[in-house]
């Protein structure tokens, strides 16, 4: 009986830890994690162009409030991305805990963000589940570039490329074909988007597709993976680097949280990816 009350003593405390790890201390946490990859498609004048990966925000989720948001704003600035993007999901709705924060008040703190090769948002679902258009005004009105389905020229010395924007898979058009036109065949492109269940669809042209939305699963078991993804490809496309059929893609776990304000060795981030063709 004394063995049996030991182990359910053990049990609980295990269980007690776990439950404080990923309900308060990992969704609390926020690092910004250097990742390097290397894709054989990119121009060499741009090798480890440094950029900075800011998805998935849900500012006013737990732990994930204005404050946050503005250290979290100095903490990029100082890492000097050479560009910034935004791919989507900056307000929340029905977050255990959370408080919604107006895409304005938010739009106001990323002003501050700052990159030689600019700063550029593409939208969320939950931005479309709010409103697209004054989500989209919010940003414009504070000098953030949203693209949607289109495209615009990046420019840092000799390293030349087209940033490809495209709208969310749920919610948005997400027309390839408007996207990319007026894009020459010999041009290198970098395509942004919130939900990575587009990649399949894109063409090889592009060197490589940047998303966020999984937010890793937020919840990681060892031996068992990620429980829930929020991807019709299920873990395919939840974590990482990303090679298929010739393609490359890079999903990042994001900063908040949705649904549940829960976090388990998925750790909030932004990504600093620099990219190499070597």
């Amino acid at each position: 009986m004394s063995k049996c009350r030991n182990i359910s003593a053990i049990l609980f405390i295990i269980g007690l830890t776990i439950s404080i790890w990923a309900f308060f201390a990992e969704p609390n946490s926020f690092r910004i994690r250097e990742q390097t990859i290397t894709i054989d498609s990119w121009p060499e004048a741009c090798n480890n162009k440094k950029v900075a990966i800011l998805a998935d925000l849900h500012v006013g989720s737990p732990y994930k409030g204005v404050d946050s948001l503005r250290w979290l704003v100095d903490e990029v600035n100082a890492s000097l991305p050479d560009l910034i993007l935004l791919p989507g999901d900056f307000v929340i709705q029905g977050v255990a805990g959370g408080s919604f924060v107006s895409p304005e008040e938010v739009a106001e703190i990323l002003e501050e963000l700052k990159a030689p090769m600019g700063v550029f948002a593409v939208l969320g679902n939950h931005d479309w589940w709010l409103d697209a258009k004054r989500v989209e005004k919010a940003f414009a009105d504070r000098g953030i570039t949203v693209l949607e389905d289109r495209s615009a020229k990046l420019n840092s010395g000799a390293c030349k490329l087209r940033l490809v924007g495209l709208s969310d898979f749920w919610e948005g058009p997400h027309d390839i074909a408007q996207a990319m036109d007026g894009i020459d065949t010999a041009e290198s492109i970098l395509a942004f988007t919130h939900n990575p269940d587009i990649f399949p669809e894109l063409p090889k042209q592009i060197s490589l597709t940047i998303a966020g939305h999984t937010h890793g699963g937020q919840v990681y078991l060892p031996f068992i993976g990620r429980p829930i993804v929020p991807s019709r490809y299920g873990q395919r496309y939840a974590i990482g680097h990303i090679e298929e059929g010739g393609k490359n893609l890079y999903v990042s776990p994001g900063v908040g949280t949705s649904i549940l304000p829960v976090r388990f060795l998925v750790p909030p981030e932004v990504t600093l990816l620099a990219i190499s063709s070597n």
